[in-house]
C-alpha cells in the first residue's frame, strides 16, 4: 500500500520549475518530475518546504501550520460581479505558475458585525484547505465547513480548523454570498438568462462541494467520503443540501449545529413580494435586471436588514423544490448519515440584543419582558394565538426561572432550536442513522463578549471546543475541564467524518432512533439522555405551532 499525502510540489532551492503536469504523488515522490516541462518558475519564498498543490485550475502555494499545511484564498468560481451579479457560480479562471495562497480571500459584502472579516468585496468566492502534514496510508475524511451569520455575515476565515485537522480531517472552509447578493429573489432575475433566481448563497457552497469532488484528492482528502458541517445558518444550510436533489452524491455525511431553526422556507410570491420593495428602496423602480446589477455594493448592503425574509431561503424550484421540513417528513432527502443538535441556552445570547430567533425570522419583542406582557411576547415572537401562547406559558410558570426575561428566552429557544432538531431527528431516524446531540457546557465562554460576562450554553457557544476563532473579538481560554471535552468532541466529529458513527474508544455515542436519544456534552463528562424532547416541551409546541407536527 502506498502512502498518501497532499499532491506537492517541494522545493529546495531558491528558483525550480513548478507546473501541474510536473507534480507526482508524494507516495511515490515529492519533487517535480526531472524530464518536467518547465513553463513557470517559483522564486526563494518557497525554499525549503512551502508545500505547493497542484489544483485542477493551477498550481497553489501554501503555508505550514503547527504540522498542517493551509491553503488560502483558492477561488473556486468565479467573481460574481458585473453581469454575473445575481447568477448561479461559474467556473474559476484558470492561471499559470503557482498563485500564493498564504492569505485569506476577503469576505462577502455584509454589513459590519462581530464577526464581519477585515476585508470585504463582492469577489469573495474563496476556499481554505487545512491538511496535515504527516503522511498517511489512505485518504482522509473531508470536512467541509459552511459557517453561519443569519445567511448575512460571517465569512470562512473566521474559522481556523487546525486542531481539527491534527485530529485526522482535511478541513475546508468557504465563503458564498450573503444577503441580498446571496438570497434576493426578484421578478427580473428569474426571467434573465442564466438559471433560477435566489438561493444564490446555496448555489455557492455546491459549487465549493465541486470544486472539493475535483481537487480534495491533491490534497490528501477523499472526495468520495466528504461530510458537510455547518453551524447556525450554515446548519440550516447543510439542511438544505440534505434535501435538494442538485446536491445530491457531493458528500456522504452531515453534521448540523443549531441549524433546524427554519424548517419552512418562503413560496417564490412572497420572496418576490420583497424581492419588488427591496429593488425600490435602492433606486430601482423599474424593477429591472439591468439596474439591479448596477447598484452600488454598499447600497445593497445598506439597505438590507437581518429582520427580512432572507433566513429561511425560499423554494425556488431547483435548488429547492420543497421546503426543507416538508421533505425530511416526507422522506425525500439524501439519504446520507447525520449528526445533529442544539446547544442548551441558545437564546441567551439574542434576548441580550431584544430580539429573538423564532421559527426562521429575527422577531424584535417588548423588552424587558414582564408578567404583565409575557403572553403577548410569546404571541408575537411565536405568530401564534393568545391561547396557544396561553397554553404554551403554562409549561414555562414564571416562578420557576430567575427572571422573565429568562423564561421567555427559553422558551423561545425551546420552541426554535431544540425541538427542531428534536423534529429532525425523528423525521431523519426512520431512513438512516442518526446522531443527536445537545451541548451543555454551562460554564463554556460566551463567544461574543469578555470572558465572565456571560457563561452559558448560548447560540454558537461550542465553536471555541471545534475551532480556533483568530477574528474573535474576545478571545477565550478553555479550562482543563473544558480541554478535555474539545479534544472529545473533535475526535468525536472527525470519528463521525471518517466511518458515519461519532462513538470513540472514550465515549460511546448511540444513535437517536425512535426514542429521540441525544447525547448531553457537559462537564464533566458527557451523558446519554433519552427525555431530551419532554425536558424541552417539544409535544407542547407540536399542539401549538403550525407545521411543528
Amino acid at each position: 500500500m502506498r502512502t498518501i499525502r497532499p499532491r506537492l510540489l517541494l522545493t529546495a532551492a531558491a528558483t525550480v520549475a513548478a507546473t501541474a503536469a510536473a507534480a507526482v504523488t508524494l507516495g511515490s515522490g515529492s519533487l517535480p518530475a526531472a524530464n518536467a516541462t518547465t513553463t513557470a518558475t517559483t522564486t526563494a519564498s518557497i525554499a525549503g518546504h512551502d508545500p505547493v498543490v497542484a489544483t485542477g485550475n493551477g498550481a497553489v502555494r501554501g503555508v505550514s501550520v503547527d504540522g498542517t499545511y493551509s491553503f488560502r484564498g483558492v477561488p473556486f468560481a468565479a467573481a460574481p460581479t458585473g453581469s454575473l451579479r445575481w447568477r448561479p457560480p461559474q467556473p474559476a479562471a484558470s492561471w499559470q505558475g503557482v498563485r500564493d495562497a498564504t492569505s485569506y480571500g476577503p469576505g462577502c459584502p455584509q454589513a459590519p458585525s462581530v464577526v464581519t472579516p477585515a476585508q470585504l468585496s463582492e469577489d469573495c468566492l474563496y476556499l481554505n484547505v487545512s491538511t496535515p502534514a504527516q503522511h498517511s496510508l489512505t485518504k482522509r475524511p473531508v470536512l467541509v465547513w459552511i459557517h453561519g451569520g443569519g445567511l448575512v455575515g460571517d465569512a470562512g476565515s473566521n474559522y481556523d480548523g487546525t486542531k481539527l485537522t491534527k485530529a485526522g480531517a482535511v478541513v475546508v472552509t468557504i465563503n458564498y454570498r450573503l444577503g441580498a447578493l446571496g438570497f434576493l429573489v426578484h421578478p427580473a432575475l428569474a426571467a434573465s438568462p442564466g438559471g433560477p433566481a435566489g438561493n444564490y448563497g446555496l448555489m455557492d457552497q455546491q459549487a465549493a462541494l465541486r470544486w472539493v469532488q475535483r481537487n480534495i484528492g491533491q490534497f490528501g482528502g477523499d472526495p468520495h467520503n466528504v461530510t458537510i458541517a455547518g453551524e447556525s445558518a450554515g446548519g440550516l444550510s447543510v439542511l438544505a443540501h440534505v434535501t435538494s436533489r442538485s446536491s445530491k452524491d457531493l458528500f456522504q455525511r452531515a453534521i448540523v449545529e443549531s441549524g433546524a431553526f427554519a424548517l419552512e422556507q418562503e413560496p417564490p410570491a412572497k420572496a418576490e413580494t420583497f424581492g419588488e420593495e427591496f429593488a425600490t428602496k435602492v433606486g430601482c423602480p423599474d424593477q429591472s435586471a439591468d439596474c439591479l446589477r448596477k447598484v452600488p455594493v454598499q447600497t445593497l448592503v445598506d439597505n438590507i436588514s437581518t429582520a427580512t425574509a432572507l433566513i429561511p431561503g425560499v423554494v425556488d424550484g431547483a435548488v429547492l423544490k420543497e421546503s426543507i421540513g416538508t421533505a425530511l417528513a416526507a422522506g425525500r432527502f439524501n439519504h446520507v448519515t447525520i449528526l445533529n443538535g442544539s446547544n442548551h441556552d441558545e437564546e441567551a445570547l439574542f434576548t441580550l440584543g431584544g430580539r429573538v430567533v423564532s421559527r426562521g425570522y429575527n422577531v424584535p419583542y417588548t423588552s424587558p419582558v414582564t408578567a404583565a406582557n409575557y403572553e403577548s411576547n410569546i404571541a408575537t415572537a411565536l405568530r401564534i394565538t393568545p391561547a396557544q401562547a396561553a397554553a404554551i406559558a403554562a409549561d414555562y410558570p414564571l416562578s420557576a426561572y430567575s427572571s422573565p426575561d429568562k423564561a421567555f428566552g427559553t422558551l423561545i429557544g425551546d420552541a426554535t432550536f431544540a425541538c427542531g432538531a428534536a423534529q429532525v431527528n425523528k423525521w431523519t431516524a426512520r431512513h438512516v442513522p442518526t446522531y443527536g446531540y445537545e451541548f451543555d457546557d454551562d460554564t463554556s465562554p460566551f463567544i461574543f463578549a469578555p470572558p465572565g460576562f456571560l457563561s452559558v450554553a448560548t447560540h454558537g457557544s461550542e465553536m471555541w471546543y471545534l475551532f480556533d476563532l483568530p477574528n474573535a473579538p474576545f478571545p477565550a481560554a478553555l479550562n482543563a475541564e473544558q480541554t478535555a471535552l474539545a479534544d472529545s468532541m473533535r475526535a468525536a466529529w472527525v470519528k463521525f467524518a471518517a466511518t458515519g458513527n461519532p462513538s470513540t474508544p472514550a465515549v460511546r455515542w448511540p444513535s437517536s432512533g425512535h426514542n429521540g436519544t441525544v447525547l448531553s456534552l457537559e462537564l464533566p463528562g458527557s451523558q446519554v439522555s433519552t427525555d431530551f424532547a419532554a425536558r424541552h416541551h417539544c409535544a407542547t409546541f407540536a399542539q401549538n405551532l403550525d407545521k411543528v407536527k
